[in-house]
């Protein structure tokens, strides 16, 4: 009986053991897929993100860049970002580079208050290292940077975040192209931040107000300068004795290199108030522009017991005309606008123009030759209020296509700045301490851009650009100074002539958009 009811026993086991390998085999039911599905309502290239009703774009380029031309103006030579472009000598780099990566992501859900949309925009990039010439000469490292353009939210007609400004002519500063220095009118194509609001009144017809914030623009405001705030500093030199340099010495040292004075900004009490009107339709484009802007100074002095100027408001106007599809052939196109100023610098020498720069050429009657300039909101000192800065400008350019590979553009821009008659007294007081017997002293300038570029599109989002650009400073100095040495430039104490100057810059350029 034992064995019986051990051959039962065992033969139980064996069936709930193969039973439950059997079931362990069996094929589970597995959760259907979710397939990312195409999203048609706002054009190609959106998807659904799945299991949400929100639709997500992904999109951006690559772009390799080669700059020839130690002074050019692509965004890497003095009068942009890089140290020494303008100084023409050894420390100058006569070629540039830049490798960029841009991604973008738009996405966008329909509600019963209308589509909810995010976007942000970002950029890697390496840049060429640059060179000083503080003594021995240094290479600043050339790490990557991360830049944010775009990064914003719209919602039922309001646009809270970061893009580009609405007084902007929507090709920015690029009318057919060229370098990020054309003067003319604005461009916030980095981003700025702003509470804005845009009205559709049907037609192509729309008008926007917007609160924007001009210090997280690239490279910020303007300047506003406290002319007679320089005081006297000390360092030691080589030998390790203590060297006093006066105020004046280092006022004529900054105004050389276009800073007539000590950055006097306070601090953001106001953002910039901007408004434009829009006609978008077939024919092309016409926008009028409109600008407030706040000049908050600091103190006279270093403490607050010096006292300060008042608040200033300047203001800034720009209108815009594209016209599309002339005459001349499928596609093209002629980008026009023009810009008034009065204490709002930016609006016309835009945010990636340099506000204070020099160049440096050869010279038959000095050691060499130089021009500078300083740009400015306005300018205060000697318990006096603000003196505002006037400027007008206008750019243009006319585009081309060949066929539907090739395309050619011609561009430019001209823009003139002005100082009032207090501000000029109180820069050149510190002109008259390094000015040789004869010269005269007007910081005023003009500044003029033209150039021209070809495009070859191989296939679609490739294309290769060659573009070649002439810039020149119209200066109103004439004659000479005995400049102090100027370090990071590796420029000597010498007699220099004060004379226009030009450059020619050449830019190559591949970019993939994907």
């Amino acid at each position: 009986m034992k064995v019986v009811k051990s051959l039962l026993l065992g033969t139980a086991a064996g069936l709930i053991a193969v039973g439950g390998a059997q079931a362990a085999d069996l094929p589970v039911k597995a959760k259907a897929v979710e397939y990312v599905k195409i999203c048609s309502l706002y054009g190609a290239g959106f998807y659904y993100m799945p299991g949400t009703d929100t639709c997500i774009k992904l999109g951006g380029y690559i772009r390799a860049d080669a700059i020839l031309g130690g002074a050019g103006d692509y965004g890497f030579n003095q009068s942009a970002s890089s140290v020494n472009g303008g100084s023409n000598n050894r420390l100058t780099n006569y070629y540039y580079s830049r490798a960029r990566l841009d991604l973008n992501i738009d996405t966008r859900t329909a509600t019963e208050y209308g589509v909810v949309r995010t976007y942000a925009d970002m950029t890697f990039t390496y840049n060429t290292a640059d060179v000083t010439g503080s003594s021995p000469a240094s290479v600043t490292s050339s790490a990557p940077s991360l830049g944010l353009y775009h990064a914003f939210i719209q919602f039922a007609g309001f646009t809270m975040g970061r893009t580009v400004s609405i007084f902007d002519a929507p090709w920015q500063s690029y009318p057919a192209g060229g370098p990020d220095t054309i003067p003319g009118g604005s461009n916030h194509t980095n981003g700025i931040n702003q509470f804005a609001y845009t009205a559709d009144f049907g037609q192509g017809i729309t008008g926007s107000i917007a609160l924007e914030e001009e210090t997280t623009a690239s490279n910020g405001q303007s300047n506003l300068w406290n002319v007679t705030g320089f005081t006297a500093s000390s360092s030691v030199n080589g030998a390790g004795a203590i060297v006093t340099t006066s105020a004046a010495a280092n006022a004529a040292a900054a105004l050389i290199q276009g800073n007539y004075g000590v950055q006097a900004w306070g601090g953001t009490r106001v953002p910039d108030i901007t408004g434009a009107v829009r006609v978008d339709q077939a024919w092309g484009l016409a926008q009028i522009s409109v600008a407030a802007h706040d000049l908050h100074p600091g103190y006279f002095g270093t403490t607050e017991a010096t006292g300060h100027p008042s608040d200033k408001w300047g203001w800034a106007v720009q209108g815009s005309l594209s016209i599309k599809n002339i005459p001349t052939g499928a596609g093209d196109s002629i980008n026009l606008q023009a810009v008034y100023t009065d204490g709002a610098t930016r609006y016309n020498f835009q945010s990636l123009f340099p506000q204070s720069f020099f160049m440096y050429s050869g010279s038959s009657s000095a050691y060499q030759s130089v021009g500078f300039a300083g740009l400015a909101d306005g300018v205060f000192g000697g318990g006096n209020g603000i003196d505002t800065v006037k400027t007008w400008g206008v750019r243009g350019g006319y585009t081309h296509n060949w066929s539907p590979n090739w395309a050619s553009a011609i561009y430019g821009g001209y823009a003139s700045l002005s100082y009032g008659s207090t501000g000029k007294t109180l820069i050149c007081a510190n002109f008259a301490t390094i000015a040789v017997a004869g010269s005269t002293c007007n910081p005023d300038f003009n500044f003029g851009v033209l150039g021209v570029n070809t495009v070859w599109t191989p296939v679609k989002n490739l294309a290769f650009t060659a573009d070649v650009s002439w810039s020149r400073l119209d200066q109103k100095y004439s004659g000479a100074i005995t400049a102090p040495a100027v370090s990071t430039a590796a420029k000597p104490g010498a007699v220099y002539e004060l004379k226009d100057q030009n450059s020619v810059t050449m830019m190559l350029r591949a970019q993939r958009n994907f």
